[in-house]
This record gives C-alpha cells, sequence and structure tokens, in this order.
C-alpha cells in the first residue's frame, strides 16, 4: 500500500486536510508517482500497483524500493511503468491526472541483493527514464552521515504518494491514492544497533536486516511510543528508544509510499520500504497495521547502497565524493506484523 498519514487529516483541502502535509509548490517535483503495469491477473483483471521514488541528479534516473518492480526471485516485473511528475501548482490532482507529466521506464536495475523478503535492507532499486525529467522537477543528490551512528536519531522529512487519512493516526488510512503528502519523523533505530546484542539476528527471516532503520509513529503519548515500548521489553531505554515524537508535524508511512524518500537537508537518505506492528501491548492503538499510532515505519537507507545508485546512473553525471508476514514474536509472546508498501492503483 502507499499511504502517508500525519497525526491529523492528510485528505485534500476541500474536505478539511491539514496543510501542513501539503508540499509546497516548486519544492518536490522530483518525487514522482509510479505506476506500474502488471498486466491482467488470471482472471483477466487488470494489475496495476502505485509506488513513489525521487529523481537523481542525472535526471534519468529514479531511485525507488525493489518489490515495487521486482519480487525478488528473478521473475518478471511489470510490462509498463511510468513515471509522472507534478509541477506543484494542484496538489489535491491525482497523480496522472492535470498538471503531471508522465515519463516511461526504459529499464530496471534491481539490486542483486534483494530476497524479496518483506523486511530487506537491500529492497532498492534504480529505473532508467526513457528521457529527461521535465525541466520544473528538482532532483537530488545522496545523503552521507557523518559519524559512526548512521541515521540513528536523526530528524527527516519524507514524502509519498498514496492512501492518506480524513482524520489521522487515530483512525488510520482511509482514503485513496496518488497525491502527494508529506511530514517529519526521526530513525529511532536500526535492527543491528549494537544496543540489541545481536536479538533480531534471524528474527525476520533470512533478509539482510541490520541495516534496516525504523520510526515510529507518536501521539505524545508513553501508552503509544513504540519504540521504547519494545526497548523497554528487552531491558533497554534511554532518549534513544523513548521519547514523544516531532508533534504534529509527525507521520508514519504504515501501508504504503513505497520508494518514496526521506530528506535529510535536501538529501536523500532513505527509501520507503514497510510498516511493521507488534500489537497493541507494544503500542498499537488498534492493533491492525493500518497506518495508527503505534506502529513502525521501516526504511531502506541510501548510503549503504552508494555505489550501487551511483553505479546505474547516466555516465555523463560525475557523482559526488504484497504480501504480508506473519512470524512468531519473542517480546512477551506477541505476534509481529509487517508488510510492504506497494498499493493497487
Amino acid at each position: 500500500a502507499s499511504r502517508i498519514v500525519g497525526v491529523t487529516s492528510t485528505a485534500t483541502a476541500i474536505a478539511g486536510g491539514d496543510a501542513r502535509y501539503v508540499v509546497p509548490a516548486g519544492t518536490a517535483g522530483g518525487v514522482v508517482a509510479l505506476i506500474m503495469d502488471y498486466g491482467p491477473d488470471v482472471n483477466g483483471v487488470p494489475q496495476q500497483f502505485i509506488c513513489s521514488g525521487t529523481l537523481m541528479a542525472d535526471r534519468r534516473s529514479i531511485v525507488t524500493a525493489a518489490h515495487c518492480v521486482s519480487d525478488g526471485f528473478g521473475t518478471a516485473g511489470p510490462i509498463k511503468t511510468t513515471a509522472w511528475f507534478s509541477d506543484g501548482s494542484t496538489p489535491d490532482n491525482v497523480a496522472g491526472g492535470a498538471n503531471f507529466t508522465g515519463v516511461d521506464v526504459t529499464d530496471y536495475f534491481v539490486n542483486s541483493n534483494y530476497t524479496g523478503e518483506v523486511i530487506d535492507q537491500n529492497d532498492i532499486a534504480v529505473l532508467r527514464l526513457g528521457e529527461a525529467a521535465p525541466g520544473f522537477a528538482d532532483s537530488f543528490e545522496l545523503f552521507q552521515p557523518a559519524g559512526l551512528s548512521g541515521l540513528t536519531g536523526e530528524e527527516f522529512n519524507v514524502m509519498g504518494y498514496g492512501a492518506r487519512s480524513n482524520v489521522g493516526g487515530a483512525v488510520g488510512a482511509n482514503l485513496g491514492t496518488g497525491r502527494l503528502r508529506q511530514g517529519d519523523n526521526r530513525y529511532d533505530f536500526r535492527f543491528g544497533d549494537d544496543a540489541f546484542g545481536g536479538f533480531w539476528d534471524g528474527f525476520f527471516g533470512n533478509a539482510n536486516v541490520d541495516q534496516s532503520y525504523v520510526s515510529d509513529f507518536d501521539n505524545g503519548l508513553a501508552a503509544n511510543d513504540a519504540s521504547c515500548l519494545v526497548a523497554n521489553s528487552l531491558g533497554l531505554g534511554g532518549p534513544q528508544f523513548c521519547n514523544l515524537g516531532v508533534g504534529a508535524d509527525e507521520v508514519g508511512i504504515a501501508g504504503g509510499d513505497s520508494g518514496g524518500p526521506q530528506f535529510i537537508n535536501g538529501f536523500l537518505a532513505g527509501v520507503n520500504s514497510y510498516g511493521l506492528t507488534f500489537g497493541p501491548n507494544f503500542g498499537d492503538i488498534d492493533g491492525r497495521l493500518n497506518s495508527t499510532f503505534g506502529e513502525f515505519s521501516g526504511y531502506v537507507p541510501t548510503y549503504i547502497h552508494g555505489d550501487f545508485i551511483r553505479g546505474n546512473l547516466v555516465a555523463t553525471v560525475v557523482p559526488e565524493p504484497t504480501s504480508i508476514a506473519l512470524m512468531g514474536m519473542g517480546l512477551a509472546g506477541l505476534g509481529v506484523v509487517a508488510r510492504r508498501r506497494r498499493k493497487t492503483a
């Protein structure tokens, strides 16, 4: 699924949506809606999905999530993908309509280490456009962390197209896809953080998850501080895990925005990958994976994939120096649910 859900409504303006989640005109034309056409299923029903992506500095390449275009097993991907660029003048128009420019994708470069697991730090791909992006679209370079802690504790801005909410995190995603929304959050931890002592090794199957980062969706209440509750169950705590969010600007991607970006100081720091819940005893207000408070959003950091991304850009640029997984949970015997962030268009 593809969705951005805020503390309050991410509906259209006419329906009372909170303007704080609308991307200002002229600031994010390089964040695109990707419409993937997989052809008809066995019953002849068209299969189309929506993801998000980010235009890179060569203006011919889009960084997105691998699961948008691959199942990790080498089978055929979409028969056609179109990248839709918005000029930002009408934020409530749906991708593919007025004020959008479509450019077809001609090539797909999927990270060779991607396994197809829901949680996988290699869930990343580069798509090649058949022609240069429209002139109004901004392009982006990669973020490089300064210290050994990587992204942990960094605040970011996240964007994406897809399902939204007419209420916010108290209800979760209940509106349609295709309108760009944005908000803020912080990277609470990665599963390979030393503090965990290897607890997560093998927990999510065979995929590599050490460098998979998560943020929780806070509402300002300790009862829904998922990061803190999970950490406390493992005998951990402190400000890295226990904080009450960034206020009304906080958003979660839970269920959507596959391939969309997180930006730090205008640089691409990560790719939206999955949503995750450990259930109501760990903060989820309703116990379902539906973009409500107390869930986690999961991200693939771009800094560990710099060589892969730059190696698949058009050479004229000089680079800068559906599934649901149900798994047993060892935390107080509860279950965990994780889901990719692709959505049927």
